[in-house]
């Protein structure tokens, strides 16, 4: 059977959710054939990854470096970090274990999106009940897991506390787009957030384009949970591949959507780099508001 019609079995199958039997009956094979060049295709497409999911630039984004209200004070920011829920299968005594902010069991997926709305790095598998900033921690202290550029950040949401490397909108302010609307912010820290948020509509378009795109990460899983694991991967490696050739139709319009943690390193040194970050903050935000 040639690559394009493996791939193109395979493509249905993920951009449709179909079942075995329905790709069978549709290309005329057997659900053993079906389902051994999925397995080929699925193998593939995940050892794509490495090429595919790459590290951002330690260069100051052109969407951060062209907006006047982002530059100069998110300079050093290189992308956006978050975590989403997928469905998962898992047998039912693991159940409880996977179902935590879905009444479904789902596996917590943590993943780092770029301006330009390409996955730079992905961790897969985690349980659903497993706190977001757990995860974070596994993908910090993973030998192959997340690197920042020395001296850069991330953006985070309002579930993660501020750390090196992360920072996070302030607690007990408005802190999303929709929630401001036409309303001016009153003071430093509600600009912060406004322009936070804004900051981090990329990833917000990056999930949805993602799960519009490949409706099996949004429908009720057929597949084993290690299957389903890579094909989370596979999903955001072909959302990458798409976007080498054009972001289009394929990225919803957007009105619609550090160092390597040492493990010698203290809580109390923890205590004084998560302040030292705080610190940037407010000076961020100071600096914004006095250039409003």
């Amino acid at each position: 059977m040639s690559i394009e019609k493996q791939l193109l079995m395979f493509l249905h199958t993920i951009g449709h959710n179909q079942r075995n039997r329905v790709i069978a009956h549709n290309f005329l094979k057997s659900g053993e054939t079906i389902s051994r060049y999925f397995n080929h295709m699925l193998f593939t497409i995940g050892e794509m990854q490495h090429e595919y999911v790459r590290p951002p630039s330690s260069q100051t984004p052109p969407y951060i470096a062209t907006r006047r209200t982002l530059y100069p004070y998110f300079k050093d920011c290189v992308g956006a970090l978050d975590g989403t829920h997928i469905h998962a299968s898992v047998p039912a005594s693991e159940v409880a274990a996977f179902r935590g902010r879905k009444p479904y069991p789902t596996q917590n997926v943590l993943v780092v999106v770029d301006f330009d709305i390409r996955f730079t790095f992905i961790l897969t598998g985690w349980e659903g009940f497993v706190h977001d900033s757990l995860v974070l921690i596994d993908a910090l202290e993973r030998p192959n897991g997340l690197k920042v550029p020395e001296g850069k950040y991330y953006l985070v949401d309002v579930g993660y506390t501020t750390r090196p490397s992360f920072i996070p909108p302030y607690r007990g302010v408005r802190f999303h787009l929709k929630e401001f609307g036409s309303r001016t912010p009153a003071n430093a820290k509600e600009l912060f957030n406004l322009r936070h948020s804004s900051g981090r509509t990329s990833i917000e378009s990056a999930f949805g384009s993602l799960k519009n795109c490949f409706k099996i990460l949004t429908s009720r899983p057929f597949f084993p949970f290690k299957t389903k694991v890579d094909l989370v991967l596979a999903c955001c490696t072909l959302h990458n591949y798409i976007l080498t050739g054009g972001q289009d139709e394929f990225i919803p319009v957007e009105e619609d959507w550090v160092p390597q943690r040492v493990s010698q390193t203290t809580a109390r040194d923890q205590r004084e780099e998560a302040q030292e970050w705080a610190a940037r903050r407010d000076q961020i935000a100071i600096e914004m508001w006095a250039n409003k």
